[in-house]
């Protein structure tokens, strides 16, 4: 569907709210785009990639690596190409936060992997689960986290081990194909596509076809770095689309009908960037073409010579908006996209914790975990808990949580019983179900402080704390090893941001500096927006609860009507916030 020659273009959205990034300078070196430099690498990184292709080493980790071991592992495949199939080299027990920038990548790890599960749509069989299960206690020492993009990352695996994990994946219909890597990752969908009755649209055809068509295509295993994907089709907005490379959100066009509001250049890290409206709509038929031409501009024009300029973001700071509309119809599409309206406002929560219905007038049943900690042993038990309970299927979320689907109405109550009893709640506090944390210093090179742990027990000493305390809705707390917010802490209601801190003894600690008021678009704000920073503002790594605790209870005493803790984070003085 396309818009004639005479029709006019609607303005372009204005610009999102967020920090404000600048493009590379211009200055004499080429900023390494294919499409105006020339494709020679201006950098380590991007030779390796043009040496060798990143899925090609595949083959050497099957025949060569695992024969051999971590130490017959080339260099470059272990820092570099490696991450196109899903594994990096974790951390060293025992090294401290203050060591993570001063020390070598090679002195920092250990001869373990994580190994990171691709789960597009967050869609799973229990077939699946436990297959995953089976795999975390007999090569990852029980180790399963959910990720809150809708993986689960397994640890402790050694190399001689990855040619059998693959092949249990793969006999189940997993992989771990472009997990990481400067690749498609995984494609985040609505946990509840196909099945919730509320749904507008169910993006699961549109979801398959990029995957089948793309992912693991070389044409696209080289992009200047990480390339992330969202598709809802759900009014709860519940993919986090606003910080992705290119989201298509579901929406009904008042003249050709139910597709999607397209949104390009979202991505948070140290400087963080809300994404845009295109201010195009796309018809489920267009999807694919649409997704491949972003990604496609990417690939072309991204910024390679500078790593940290090297995200989609970046691109649509220089170009603007309009302008990259405009490239990617005339250079990939070869045609307009229709003009289209944004989505409405979420009317509910998107994390989908709870019981709701679904379209066939069986019930879903969300459940959280605590910071999405799992282990082999819990996954095995909950496939055999659903099974137990007349269902095959469910779904990971982009909020750490599970979704479990087709569930019987005579059977929710004993379904939920069984989740308790294995740590799962359906029916948790507004902390706990508020609660994010990355994976933190236990196991990842780049952290600087402990987040899972820390997080937990700030979520136990909470529910207590706040038991009597008046708050309508999930106070959102996201703990972050490092700047480069895995967790999402400039989104957060609290964020915390991992980094070395002074205490009042002046002594360097672990800690976290604050961000305040930070959310995406819900049922409690009309658009995203970044949280606030207030100078000096830090917590210790001991003293979440404690901090949590006094700022909730100042909100709830302070807040005006209906205020969302947003809006009065943002509204009051700095000393309110310390």
């Amino acid at each position: 569907m396309t818009l004639s020659e005479t029709e006019t273009r609607a303005p372009a959205a204005a610009p999102a709210r967020g920090a404000r990034i600048r493009p590379p300078r211009p200055s004499d070196k080429p900023n390494g785009q294919w499409k105006v430099d020339g494709t020679e690498p201006l950098n380590a990184n991007e030779q390796f990639k043009q040496d060798d292709n990143g899925l090609n080493v595949r083959e050497r980790i099957e025949n060569v690596y695992a024969q051999g071991g971590f130490a017959s592992i080339d260099p470059t495949d272990l820092h570099g190409r490696f991450r196109w199939w899903g594994l990096y080299t974790q951390r060293k027990p025992g090294i401290d936060g203050g060591k993570t920038a001063t020390l070598e990548p090679h002195e920092l790890e250990d001869e373990y992997f994580m190994l990171r599960v691709r789960i597009d749509g967050g869609q799973l069989t229990t077939e699946q689960l436990r297959t995953i299960g089976g795999i975390s206690t007999d090569f990852a020492r029980d180790t399963a986290d959910l990720t809150d993009r809708q993986n689960i990352q397994l640890h402790w695996v050694r190399v001689e081990d990855v040619p059998e994990i693959w092949r249990r994946l793969e006999a189940v219909g997993l992989s771990t194909t472009e997990a990481c890597g400067d690749v498609p990752r995984v494609v985040l969908g609505s946990p509840v596509a196909g099945i919730a009755a509320d749904e507008l649209i169910d993006p699961t055809p549109q979801i398959d076809e990029i995957t089948s068509r793309f992912i693991g295509d070389p044409e696209l295993a080289n992009l200047p770095r990480k390339f992330k994907t969202a598709i809802t089709g759900h009014p709860s907005q519940d993919v986090v689309h606003e910080i992705n490379d290119v989201a298509f959100v579901g929406v009904t066009h008042p003249e050709l009908g139910i597709g999607y509001d397209v949104w390009v250049g979202g991505a948070l890290a140290a400087v963080p960037r809300l994404g845009e409206r295109l201010g195009a709509w796309a018809a489920p038929d267009q999807v694919a073409e649409v997704w491949h031409g972003v990604a496609s501009i990417f690939r072309d024009y991204g910024y390679r010579r500078l790593r940290n300029k090297a995200r989609l973001k970046f691109l649509i700071a220089d170009w603007g908006i309009e302008k990259f509309r405009d490239v990617l119809e005339t250079e990939y599409l070869g045609y307009r996209l229709a003009d289209g309206p944004a989505a409405p406002k979420p009317l509910t929560i998107g994390d989908h914790v709870g019981v709701h219905r679904q379209k066939d007038g069986r019930r879903y049943v969300g459940a959280t975990p605590i910071v999405g900690r799992t282990s082999g042993e819990q996954l095995t038990a909950l496939a055999d808990l659903l099974e137990a309970h007349g269902s095959t299927r469910l779904r990971t979320t982009p909020h750490q949580k599970f979704v479990f689907l087709d569930i019987e109405e005579d059977r929710v109550e004993p379904l939920i019983a069984g989740l308790d009893a294995l740590g799962l709640s359906v029916r948790p506090s507004l902390i706990r179900r508020g609660t994010i944390a990355c994976t933190g210093i236990e196991f990842c090179k780049l952290a600087i402080v402990e987040t899972k742990e820390n997080a937990r027990k700030a979520v136990l000493e909470l529910e207590e704390r706040l038991a009597d305390l008046d708050l309508d809705a999930p106070l959102s707390l996201h703990v972050n090893g490092c700047p480069n917010s895995c967790a999402r802490i400039q989104t957060a209601d609290i964020g915390l941001k991992g980094q070395i801190i002074t205490d009042d003894e002046g002594n360097k600690v672990p800690g976290y500096q604050v961000h305040l008021g930070g959310g995406l678009a819900s049922n409690e704000r009309d658009e995203a927006g970044l949280g606030r920073t207030v100078r000096g503002l830090k917590v210790s790594a001991t003293g979440i609860a404690d901090y949590v605790e006094r700022v909730a209870s100042r909100f709830a005493a302070d807040r005006v009507g209906e205020e969302s803790f947003a809006q009065w984070a943002h509204r009051v003085d700095e000393e309110v916030l310390r």
